[in-house]
This record gives structure tokens, C-alpha cells and sequence, in this order.
């Protein structure tokens, strides 16, 4: 448990960098050599004051110098990349495939907060991890994260990490292209952006061709239990309020951030896909 402890400080400090490129990307701000500062009134925040979660209920959620709040989005994505890390040493320990999960955990985590508060997924962000998954799928360094013995033990594409990282990769990508033609065809409206394409290609390149089949399910599971009841009850944003470029006169549409969703598949698929697989392995016999 102590490594589990180490690992979750050390996904606590990656977790305030999150924070970092979540508020800077976007507004495309330098995030390494700039320090750090208060959005509001641009004072500098001392290290002291930048300890993961401890400073934010230190300083009861408000800046030291204008007294303005300080989001809980800060101290949420702290914890949640605290326990992420922990979690991929409990599910893998001290294993080699730490050195490319973290990072795309890591990932998965700032991408997940910047689609949810601008409805954009950055390219800076999306096209490294594809060469990063891809990188590692090359090295040897991934197994299969699941296998659903779809070719019994003898899958021919999962004998080499890197077909297996390529093939999940054109998979998630393509599926979820062609899911938002589809949309786009029947809908007579875009359904997805290239930013999820790009996304489901990151994912797949680290997860493999058979686990990118239950990310692309549960991402829809999940994006339909929690989009329809946001949907009837107006919580929803419309195209108008996000985008500056909607011509004037066109309907403006609820939209739907889908990039939380496919991070969210990605992590229950790598963390718990297996035992998600053996319970409907189960049901089904019965």
C-alpha cells in the first residue's frame, strides 16, 4: 500500500499540472516556463500555495489577494489524477506498461476538462498520444489490456503490441468517423467532431483492437444515460453559446460534449474491462 500512497501523490502533482494545461491550452497560453497565477487578479501564487488539494482548503477555495473563488475543478482534477495513477499500479504494478498508461491516463484526464468547458478537443493533446501509443505498441511494451478471445488464444492480431496498437487505433478512429457521417447523414446535422475521431484514435492506439470495442460501447452507454435526461431538462448548451461562427438565423442545436465519455470508456474498459467481460460472459450462459 505504501507504493499505491507514493503513486497517488505523484498523480496528485501531475494532477495540478492537469490544471495547468486545462486553463492554458485552450487559450493558448505557455504552460511550462510561465508560473503560476490567479486568473482573476494575476497574482502570483507562492509554492506554498500550490500544494495539490492541501492549499485549496487551506485557503477555504479563494485567492490570497482578490479573495475571488477558486473553482473545485482544481482540487477534483488533483484527486482524480491521484487515484487514476494509484489505480493502474494496483490494476498492473510495477510494470513496464506503467511508463505508457500513466502519461495516457494523464491524457485522457486534461482532454476530458477541456471538452467539457470549451467543447473543443486540442490537436496539441490528441496527435501525441497517437505517436505516443503507437510508440510504445512498437516497443513491445503493451499487451492487450483485454482479450475477449474473439480468435480463441490465438488472435492474430494481438501476437504483436504493435499490430494490435495500429489495428485498435484505425478502428476507433474509423468507427467513430464513421458514426458521425451516419449522424450527419440522418440527422441532417454534425453529430461528432473531429476531435472525438482523433480521441477514439488515441485510445485505441494504447488499448488494442479488442478493447476499443468496449470503449466505443461504453462511451455511448454512458453518453446516452447522461445526455437524454440533460437533454429533456434543458441543462444542455446550444451551438450559439459555444461557437462565435453560427450563422445568424440557423437553429441553434444542444450539444453534447462527447470526449468525457470516450475517456471514461477507455478507463473502465483498461481497468476493469475484464471482469466487465467474465460478468457478461456469465450472464450469458445463465
Amino acid at each position: 500500500m505504501l507504493i499505491a500512497l507514493i503513486f497517488f501523490l505523484f498523480g496528485l502533482l501531475f494532477g495540478s499540472f492537469a490544471n495547468v494545461c486545462i486553463w492554458r491550452i485552450p487559450r493558448k497560453e505557455e504552460v511550462v516556463i510561465k508560473p503560476s497565477h490567479c486568473p482573476d487578479c494575476g497574482a502570483a501564487i507562492k509554492w506554498y500555495q500550490n500544494i495539490p488539494v492541501v492549499s485549496y482548503l487551506l485557503l477555504s477555495g479563494r485567492c490570497r489577494q482578490c479573495q475571488k473563488k477558486i473553482s473545485v475543478q482544481y482540487p477534483l482534477v488533483e484527486l482524480l489524477g491521484g487515484l487514476l495513477f494509484a489505480t493502474a499500479y494496483l490494476k498492473f504494478g510495477l510494470d513496464w506498461r506503467l511508463a505508457g498508461y500513466l502519461p495516457f491516463l494523464w491524457t485522457l484526464l486534461v482532454i476530458s476538462a477541456i471538452d467539457f468547458r470549451h467543447y473543443i478537443i486540442p490537436d496539441l493533446l490528441s496527435l501525441p498520444g497517437m505517436g505516443l501509443g503507437l510508440a510504445f505498441g512498437m516497443a513491445g511494451t503493451f499487451l492487450p489490456v483485454l482479450n475477449l478471445s474473439i480468435f480463441g488464444y490465438n488472435d492474430p492480431f494481438a501476437v504483436w503490441a504493435w499490430l494490435d496498437s495500429l489495428l485498435g487505433m484505425l478502428m476507433g478512429g474509423g468507427l467513430i468517423w464513421l458514426s458521425a457521417w451516419g449522424g450527419e447523414k440522418i440527422f441532417k446535422q454534425e453529430a461528432m467532431g473531429g476531435g472525438d475521431v482523433k480521441l477514439a484514435a488515441l485510445i485505441g492506439a494504447f488499448v488494442g483492437w479488442q478493447a476499443v470495442l468496449m470503449v466505443l460501447f461504453l462511451s455511448f452507454l454512458l453518453g446516452t444515460l447522461a445526455g437524454v435526461p440533460l437533454m429533456l431538462l434543458g441543462r444542455l448548451k446550444k451551438t450559439a453559446e459555444v461557437f462565435d461562427d453560427v450563422p445568424k438565423g440557423q437553429p441553434s442545436k444542444a450539444m453534447v460534449p462527447f470526449g468525457p465519455f470516450l475517456a471514461m470508456g477507455a478507463v473502465i474498459a483498461m481497468l476493469a474491462g475484464k471482469a466487465i467481460w467474465f460478468l457478461y460472459a456469465a450472464l450469458l450462459v445463465r
